[in-house]
């Protein structure tokens, strides 16, 4: 069934796990640091409204819209 034997690899109960490419291995950690990055920025942009610690609408500062009240 599916792609035949292609090198060496390691069988364990009749499962063959065959050793990944560089390229794979490469990617893989890229995209997990472009991940990690973009989780951690959202945290540091959206972490206290998520955690409670303040309301959404609150901490804009001014953005000189004129909302003198």
């Amino acid at each position: 069934m599916g792609g035949g034997h292609h090198g060496e690899g390691v069988t364990y109960k009749g499962v063959t796990l065959h050793k990944p490419k560089r390229w794979h291995t490469v990617t893989g950690k890229g995209l997990c640091a472009v991940m990690w990055f973009w989780v951690l920025y959202r945290a540091k942009q959206d972490g206290p409204v998520v955690l409670g610690w303040r309301h959404p609408w609150e901490g804009h500062d001014d953005h000189g819209h004129g909302n003198d009240h």
